[in-house]
């Protein structure tokens, strides 16, 4: 079992390595060597082996035998399993979390948001997509955390994880949609509506999906 300071270290290992994986610095299929990885992190082998199995047991890595890891190369279907998976809990995990969610952080969300679009707005500005992950990530992250149960909020981290391999780039058309309907879910999350709010999260759930379905059939 890890003490407090190693499970820390590896707390750390698995953020960054997590990011890697993210931005697509570590991309699906690349084998992931972890003597090169705690040296690139600047941190012992231990840590880094330890966020290694996390990463595993999250489904983001795979054990390739003596060849070590490898970043998952995540199928359409994967992320349609996982989102599925998504769409029967994240609605009512919405419903529990508007009697308590801070009304300070749900505004700060929202006008991230805002900012967003309006950036996107301006002809030939890049969209900041770590920007609009960490912000994606904060409200989700938020709505689980309080929900109030602890087993729920970890597997919903898990799933989010999956899907979010399949990012912005996949279908880029839905940027200011996905903006907008995050912020129906803080509106109806503000007005302590838990009902809205599930409605609100269902809805946005089912356009990811029916986007990604569009987009099979397209190509």
């Amino acid at each position: 079992m890890l003490t407090t300071p190693d499970k820390r270290l590896a707390l750390q290992a698995y953020e960054r390595i997590l990011d890697l994986i993210q931005s697509r610095q570590a991309r699906p299929g690349d084998l992931i060597n972890e003597r090169q990885l705690a040296e690139a992190l600047e941190m012992s082998r231990t840590p880094v082996r330890d966020a290694l199995l996390m990463l595993e047991a999250e489904g983001l890595l795979v054990r390739q035998g003596k060849r070590g890891m490898q970043v998952k190369e995540m199928k359409v279907e994967d992320f349609l399993d996982a989102l599925q998976i998504r769409m029967l809990l994240e609605p009512e995990v919405s419903r529990m979390a508007a009697a308590s969610i801070p009304a300070a952080e749900l505004a700060g969300l929202r006008q991230r948001f805002e900012a967003l679009i309006a950036s996107a707005s301006n002809d030939g500005h890049e969209v900041d997509r770590e920007e609009v992950r960490a912000v994606d990530e904060g409200l989700h992250g938020l709505i689980a955390e309080c929900a109030g149960n602890q087993q729920l909020s970890s597997i919903i981290r898990t799933l989010r994880r999956q899907t979010q391999i399949f990012d912005l780039r996949s279908v880029p058309e839905r940027f200011e949609a996905t903006c907008r309907e995050h912020i129906a879910i803080i509106d109806a999350l503000a007005a302590r509506d838990g009902d809205k709010a599930s409605g609100a999260m269902a809805h946005h759930l089912d356009a990811v999906r029916a986007s990604i379905i569009n987009r099979l059939i397209r190509t």
